[in-house]
């Protein structure tokens, strides 16, 4: 057994339970995945899966070979990682992560503008509120809301955003400015009650949460259009110019903003630049996501 391929397709299925799973997650055919682990099983003498109606179950043999194969996919990405750590070309391929609000509403003009400075460095955006497994490759670079990331990563924390209170000026005059709270509703979030705890402790503790929307941007989207109040970033509602904040208007500090990568990586060219870029331009944004400088002045809302 000398490929490594075979270790990565059995990976896969180990780790997936099912054919189909391992095929997405190796972006191949599920045909492909069967037929590679079939021959490897064939090439090693010995069953590493039983294969049931409910998907792909592993066998003491099978147990055996993960436990190994593991510490070999390790080794594999430790020796990728410093290589490319080692790399002072400012080119190539730059794989980060990002949240969509992040993606959409703050860093698109900076990334449109770090691809003309450097256009011999390729981005591959990966759009997605989950922490990647910078220690597998799923990336070079996290840009994460967290206030607590993972211990494995190196970085610097930019910001601590802000959130406020958000209605449209359609809401406000249909609600007459929010003097009678008897027919006005939050837009909730993942809250299966309509008083949640965040409801209770907000300037409007008797308005009900209806319509979950788990989305920061479709909420915003949704504010927008006239369904509620919502509590959004700062960063998201400020630039609108159909949303108003509603009193007190005050900005809330909530989580913070990480600029991450791994330790092998963090002395490599194209990703030391990167992130001196990325943070320098969220900097200067520092007052929009600090919740300071709103376009529409709240002060007529009473």
């Amino acid at each position: 057994m000398n490929d490594w391929d075979d270790l990565r397709f059995f990976l896969a299925i180990a780790r997936k339970g099912s054919i189909r799973g391992a095929a997405v997650l190796l972006g191949v055919n599920h045909s492909t995945v069967s037929r590679r682990i079939d021959a490897f099983e064939k090439k090693l003498g010995t069953r590493l899966f039983e294969r049931l109606p409910s998907g792909y179950f592993i066998t003491p043999a099978g147990e055996e070979m993960s436990r190994s194969a593991a510490r070999i996919e390790a080794e594999f990405d430790t020796i990728g990682r410093r290589v490319t750590g080692r790399d002072a070309q400012l080119e190539g391929l730059l794989r980060v992560t990002v949240h969509d609000s992040l993606a959409q509403k703050l860093l698109m003009p900076d990334l449109v503008a770090f691809g003309r400075e450097y256009p011999g460095i390729e981005l591959e955006l990966i759009i997605s509120h989950s922490m990647a497994d910078l220690a597998r490759r799923e990336a070079d670079v996290a840009i994460r809301i967290s206030n607590d990331p993972p211990d494995s990563l190196v970085g610097r924390r930019i910001v601590r955003y802000a959130t406020s209170i958000y209605a449209s000026h359609e809401y406000l005059a249909q609600h007459e400015n929010l003097k009678n709270h008897t027919d006005l509703t939050w837009i909730g979030w993942n809250d299966r009650v309509p008083d949640p705890q965040w409801v209770r402790d907000s300037p409007y503790p008797d308005v009900p949460a209806r319509n979950l929307i788990y989305h920061p941007l479709t909420q915003l989207e949704a504010v927008k259009a006239g369904m509620g109040l919502a509590m959004l970033p700062c960063f998201m509602a400020d630039t609108e110019p159909t949303l108003r904040r509603v009193p007190p208007a005050t900005a809330t500090p909530n989580r913070d903003i990480w600029i991450l990568t791994h330790e092998d990586l963090r002395h490599t060219a194209r990703v030391r630049l990167f992130t001196d870029f990325i943070a320098k331009a969220m900097l200067a944004r520092k007052d929009l996501l600090e919740g300071r400088s709103p376009i529409n002045s709240p002060a007529s809302v009473r």
